[in-house]
């Protein structure tokens, strides 16, 4: 049988609604928090991903390319759908793993193709418009016919409304738990059976079982959006026994609400699949205990085939001479990863950098996430950027997690601090010391390398915590003192005409950096002279050392942002003194 079909979109502005399933996150996220380097990166991966899903459903490589190559703006819609689902790491400063991109993004994709079928390729294309031309005469088979049918009434029956004007109760209560109508309509789509399951039998019985295990009411949405099955498996012949036998392995009690919302579809397998999965970790010589904290901090292994993936993966790793079963144990999402698409690509990368098969194989063994992040936007970029410091090759091999650091967030500014200091610190104390820990330890070796300065700063003394240009920080700070000239007169480079500028203003601290001395100076009034307003550097990017003019001060130093003709207040103005 043959008919006419053509795509029903509305004639108003096209946008896409499916969710993503993983986390029920329909909000955008700004791009402008996101550094370009990254962002670029972050397209790449999200080509790769829609050029591999769309392969999966029969395209060509030709056809999959030229289809990417005019989609720029269902790209651009995917990377911002990616930043909504993880806005709160991207806040931190904290890069996804190219398994957390794929993750986030292959259910949204899945979604689109039930929703569109066929005529994905025309949305991609066409986004954010919708295709207007009118498809070519093509034959619909029987059994599609047929399974369109079934979701088309399962849509209609959660959409119905009886005389009182009201939705079915099942549905009324979904809403309740803080779904919305759209939401369940897509479920239905999903898994059509969603709409047949009674309130009373199924859907309330489940939902009261997860709340009793302390899933929060507002986490409920989002579990049944990922796994909907989960409200047709009965509880006393099936969820209940399944726990009871991971719980056995050592899966921790406590832990059920957070391992359900990260994968529900962990209580919907079979218990022999499960006992498959458990059986190979025995082999790899993982106790029950590990297996158990494996299956509570990443339940998504179980969903892997052994034979497929599982048991590939290990003797991958085995063969680069690492200890399986402890990077099963640390980090088990290495294992959903491709050994063609990802594995091997990033041992090759390595391997092209001078590195052996030993020193590989040592770097994962030390940092079992290394492998799961991405080439183009993670390992490259940090890689070149690690060229340009102050380290040897074999410090990767020590610490390979520095490449688990944010490279704008973190690697840059940190470095950047203690290239300006002049110190010399191990490549891991840069970067895994917290905040206020790296400061002790910069100041210290400031002390070290100057001894005679007194580096003390007491804890409720807010001028220690004062942001000087660059993210240099404050290393010397004076306690109150009624005369401030004499404490500069006294202290080292600093020379008369300095403590004349003094008697301006309140100095807040004297700070050491490469042999020149700096001075905070706030709240300082003086008044105007025959200034030069285009020579006045600006807050954050100070002169270089200014002759002194005798006892007094250049006149600009004294330029005012104010309106007053003739005295004003310049704060936290940064004076660079001669070495």
């Amino acid at each position: 049988m043959y008919r006419r079909i053509r795509l029903p979109f509305p004639a108003k502005h096209f946008s896409c609604k499916a969710k993503f399933a993983d986390s029920g996150v329909d909000g955008l996220f700004s791009l402008k928090v996101v550094p370009p380097t990254l962002l670029a990166a972050e397209k790449e991966e999200a080509k790769a991903v829609l050029t591999l899903f769309l392969k999966k459903q029969g395209l060509s490589n030709a056809v999959a390319a030229r289809t990417i190559n005019k989609s720029d703006l269902f790209i651009d819609h995917l990377v911002s759908r990616l930043h909504s689902v993880h806005k709160s790491r991207y806040l931190v400063g904290r890069e996804l793993t190219t398994l957390e991109i794929r993750d986030a993004l292959i259910p949204f994709l899945e979604a689109l193709l039930e929703e569109h079928g066929n005529f994905m390729v025309d949305v991609v294309e066409n986004f954010p418009h919708p295709p207007v031309k009118e498809k070519t005469v093509v034959p619909v088979s029987q059994p599609n016919l047929t399974l369109d049918t079934k979701k088309l009434k399962a849509i209609s029956r959660v959409s119905e409304i009886d005389q009182a004007g009201k939705l079915r109760p099942h549905v009324l209560y979904l809403i309740e738990l803080g779904m919305d109508l759209e939401q369940i309509k897509g479920i239905t789509q999903r898994f059509p059976a969603f709409a047949y399951y009674s309130l009373e039998g199924k859907i309330k019985p489940v939902v009261e079982f997860l709340l009793e295990l302390g899933v929060p009411k507002s986490d409920i949405p989002t579990i049944l959006n990922k796994r909907p099955q989960l409200c047709g498996i009965s509880l006393s012949e099936n969820l209940i026994p399944t726990m009871t036998f991971l719980e056995n392995l050592g899966v921790d009690k406590k832990q059920w609400a957070k391992v359900i919302y990260r994968f529900p579809a962990l209580l919907t397998y079979s218990k022999q699949k499960v006992e498959t999965t458990v059986e190979f970790f025995y082999e790899m010589g993982l106790s029950a205990e590990r297996i158990g904290k494996i299956l509570t901090r990443g339940p998504h292994i179980i969903g892997y085939s052994v034979e497929e993936k599982l048991r590939p993966t290990a003797e991958y790793f085995h063969s680069l001479g690492v200890d399986v079963p402890v990077l099963l144990y640390r980090c088990p999402q290495t294992f959903g990863l491709s050994i063609e698409a990802h594995l091997k690509p990033v041992t090759e990368f390595f391997l092209e950098r001078g590195y052996s098969i030993k020193e590989i194989g040592t770097m994962i063994s030390r940092y079992g996430a290394l492998y799961t992040f991405s080439l183009p936007r993670n390992l490259i970029p940090k890689w070149e950027y690690f060229l340009t410091m102050d380290y040897s090759r074999s410090d990767l091999v020590k610490f390979p997690q520095y490449f688990g650091y944010s490279l704008e967030e973190r690697i840059k500014p940190r470095y950047a601090q203690v290239k300006e200091l002049g110190v010399s610190m191990l490549l891991n104390q840069v970067l895994s010391l917290s905040g206020s820990d790296f400061e002790k330890t910069l100041k210290k070796k400031v002390k070290k390398m100057f001894p005679d300065k007194d580096t003390s700063c007491s804890s409720n003394d807010h001028r220690c915590g004062v942001q000087l240009p660059a993210q240099k920080q404050i290393l010397v700070s004076l306690s109150e003192h009624k005369n401030y000239c004499t404490v500069l007169e006294n202290f080292d480079h600093v020379d008369k005409s300095t403590a004349a500028f003094a008697s301006y203003g309140h100095v807040s601290a004297v700070v050491r950096l490469n042999q020149v001395s700096y001075i905070l100076v706030h709240d300082a009034t003086c008044k105007k002279g025959n200034e030069d307003p285009s020579t006045i550097p600006g807050h954050l990017n100070p002169p270089q050392p200014p002759l002194l003019a005798g006892e007094g001060l250049p006149a600009w130093w004294c330029y005012i942002f104010s309106d007053d003709e003739t005295i004003g207040k310049y704060r936290s103005i940064m004076v660079v003194l001669l070495k």
